[in-house]
């Protein structure tokens, strides 16, 4: 990972967090917490417990338990950093503080696909605010995007200064379980959504082709709107699989300790923290041999696939012979699981991103 600046001791801005659009639907619930097992609600959670005396951007001014939530526009824009989850309305953001601020500061956040912002307006709008505003990216990977768009859509006086600093998310390896298999091997769909990026329709024919010749159970856990699908109604009505809601941390690991196997298909990935949650609790993991895969796993890692027969082979082999593979995976990549505490902990994210913070804004 980058090494990140080191923290000027003078530092005394506050911290603001804003995920989605300005007209982003409310974010807390009733009793004060952040709604949601997403990545994006998650990553709310975790930037609001590493700054003091936080604030989340939100539609009306309320004390919630741990941070107090407020409107853009009572934000004192010229002693509060925005941290912004929504890189596109950066400048948006920008505007609405100067109205009362005499040098707003706004840092981008990106922890998306850039591959996601497939428009020509879009593409263009990253480059203008990854140009104007420092970025912080939750991969290495995502840093060399962020570069990427700017070379090409941002003009050279921008471009030439922009400033571009990353760490890798990282995972809570606290909450890491002993692996404890279950009788009939189990595999974890690896997403919380149905979009056509993860392509589920490649998922399901592989796992079921398994499924053919092998007895597997499927587990897939969806948000609600996935959840009331037509496509995740059809996969419930299988035997051998079982749809149903996000679980809570708690539940999560739980299942997690007792899978077998998932089986990655997603097109693109901006980092990929739930497939190493899989890895670091004992499940084995088969990838899809694209860049964001090899950028995420060891090297010589052996479970890439170029094909979806090869996917259906490899599966097969991880459900039928699960010590095999990670004896298979030590001799060619080496320790898995210490591999994944020396390079992906939240602990060295959360220093980074804090010190960072605290070099561009004094934060």
């Amino acid at each position: 990972m980058s090494v990140p600046p080191k923290a000027p001791a003078n530092a005394t801005k506050r911290v603001a967090v804003k995920f989605g659009t300005l007209s982003h639907e409310p974010l807390v619930d009733a009793e004060g917490d952040i709604i949601g097992r997403a990545a994006g609600p998650t990553l709310v959670r975790r930037l609001l417990r590493l700054f003091p005396d936080p604030i989340l951007i939100g539609p009306e001014q309320r004390r919630c338990r741990g941070f107090v939530q407020q409107p853009l526009q009572f934000i004192d824009g010229d002693n509060t950093v925005v941290i912004n989850m929504d890189v596109l309305d950066s400048p948006v953001v920008w505007t609405v503080l100067k109205e009362g601020a005499r040098s707003p500061h706004v840092m981008n956040f990106l922890w998306q696909n850039v591959s996601e912002f497939t428009e020509t307006v879009r593409q263009a709008s990253l480059g203008l605010s990854f140009g104007l505003f420092p970025t912080f990216a939750n991969s290495e990977r995502t840093a060399q995007e962020v570069r990427g768009v700017l070379n090409e859509w941002a003009v050279p006086a921008l471009a030439d200064t922009a400033v571009v600093g990353w760490a890798n998310l990282g995972i809570h390896l606290q909450r890491v379980r002993p692996h404890s298999p279950t009788s009939i091997p189990l595999v974890m769909y690896p997403a919380v959504t149905l979009a056509s990026r993860k392509r589920p329709d490649l998922f399901m024919r592989v796992v079921s082709a398994v499924c053919a010749r092998t007895p597997i159970r499927l587990e897939m856990r969806l948000q609600e709107k996935d959840l009331i699908s037509e496509k995740a109604m059809r996969i419930s009505r299988e035997k051998w699989t079982w749809v149903g809601p996000m679980a809570t941390r708690e539940d999560y690991w739980d299942r997690l300790a007792h899978t077998t196997a998932f089986l990655a298909t997603s097109a693109d990935e901006s980092y990929g923290l739930q497939y190493l949650e899989g890895l670091a609790a004992g499940a084995i993991g088969i990838f899809p041999n694209l860049p964001w895969a090899r950028a995420l796993l060891p090297e010589n890692y052996p479970y890439l696939y170029d094909s979806e027969q090869q996917a259906e082979e490899m599966l097969f082999h991880a459900v039928t012979d699960p010590e095999g593979c990670k004896r298979e995976t030590a001799a060619a990549a080496g320790d898995l699981d210490a591999w994944i505490r020396s390079r992906h902990s939240d602990d060295s994210f959360e220093r980074a991103i804090a010190s960072y913070t605290a070099k561009w804004f004094g934060a």
